[in-house]
């Protein structure tokens, strides 16, 4: 089945509002990944190291006032690109619908789960919810890390028929040579974009961590600075392959390498500073880091978008240009951004600032459970 990419063949100039919408769509997707980031790396965790329902309930709350805020950044970075480059929008809702629809499964399953956990006082009950806020948790960032990987490599992209002035997406299981359908996207380039999933993961994981060690205290505090001094290892030696790996196979130039650069000293720093005791410091560490990976994303997708031809796997130069919107759109939604992108930084620290103090099992009253049957 082939799906349909409204943007016309001839070559048209990238302008300089392109490029700024590129740069904003951009900074929203590290705005979500860094801020929703660690609420999933929290949400992972929830099963594992709540020992008992006082510490799993602290685990929730952690995260509880600002999980829903740090969505707004993935919502604003999809209307962005809706409006700023609707033939990108529409391209990956048609060739990827089947991750983007686990995408949404995730993102479901985990509201849910926060919504609902406290509504029975029964162990069962509560238990349920906990997997589902991990599974939840789980599947979004690996997803999103198979497909950020597939952009770098690129999804190809055909003419729909002959004279035809719309491109393709081609999603056909039959021609497995030159085009991407759901398991391909997983295990395309010997498994890199799987590895790249696995690697968010890991990375949110270890986030998520250093999050609760800056927001818990007593054992749990104890609990995850262990864990996170374990994973962090995991995440250095994983990045540093895949980064690797994924510069020397499809090389952005020097910039990619120093986004590379920035992302290893991220995590090398937030390693170190969560064994000496320096969890704020940590956390910066992580920020980093993860802009460092996700600006070498958009570096590598900086003009193609991430798309290629799939006669000749070469990139489509100038694929941000044919898939933008006019530029009297772009104009009116720079006028729009300078409105809206303060009042949604303004919520967000009012957020952090008014639910800034740490938990711990102290804070959490007495409640009669019903054990489960």
């Amino acid at each position: 089945m082939l799906h349909l990419l409204q943007i016309d063949l001839p070559a048209v100039a990238t302008t300089p509002l392109m490029v700024v919408w590129f740069l904003l769509v951009a900074v929203l997707w590290i705005g979500y990944l860094v801020m929703e980031g660690f609420d999933y790396g929290v949400g992972m965790l929830v099963p594992f190291l709540g020992k008992t329902e006082k510490e799993r309930r602290v685990l929730v709350n952690t995260i509880g006032p600002v999980w829903d805020g740090n969505q707004v950044w993935l919502l604003t970075a999809g209307g962005a690109m809706f409006a700023a480059f609707p033939g990108w929008y529409s391209a990956l809702f048609s060739g990827l619908y089947l991750p983007l629809f686990l995408v949404l499964v995730g993102l479901i399953i985990r509201g849910v789960s926060f919504e609902y956990r406290s509504k029975r006082p029964n162990t069962k009950w509560r238990a349920w919810f906990d997997w589902m806020t991990a599974i939840g948790s789980f599947l979004v960032p690996l997803v999103f890390g198979v497909g950020f990987t597939n952009f770098v490599i690129g999804l190809p992209l055909v003419q729909a028929a002959a004279g035809s002035p719309l491109l393709v997406v081609a999603t056909d299981p039959a021609n497995v040579g030159a085009t991407p359908y759901f398991w391909q996207l997983f295990t395309s380039a010997f498994g890199l974009p799987l590895l790249g999933g696995i690697v968010l993961v890991v990375a949110f994981l270890f986030h998520g961590s250093i999050y609760l060690v800056l927001k818990t205290r007593g054992e749990l505090q104890a609990r995850a600075k262990s864990f996170a001094a374990m994973i962090g290892i995991v995440a250095i030696v994983g990045g540093a392959i895949f980064l690797v790996i994924q510069n020397l196979a499809h090389p952005t130039g020097l910039l990619g390498w120093v986004f590379l650069v920035v992302a290893a000293v991220g995590l090398i720093l937030a390693w170190l500073m969560i064994r000496g005791g320096r969890p704020g410091v940590a956390f910066i560490g992580t920020c980093v880091a993860i802009l460092g990976v996700a600006g070498g994303i958009f570096t590598a997708i900086f003009g193609n978008l991430g798309f290629t031809d799939a006669a000749t796997g070469a990139p489509y130069a100038d694929m941000m240009a044919r898939a933008a919107s006019s530029e009297l759109t772009l104009t009116i939604m720079v006028v729009a951004a300078c409105v809206f992108v303060p009042i949604v930084l303004a919520y967000t620290v009012w957020s952090y600032w008014t639910f800034r103090h740490p938990l711990s099992v102290a804070n959490i009253p007495d409640e009669a459970l019903v054990p489960a049957n």
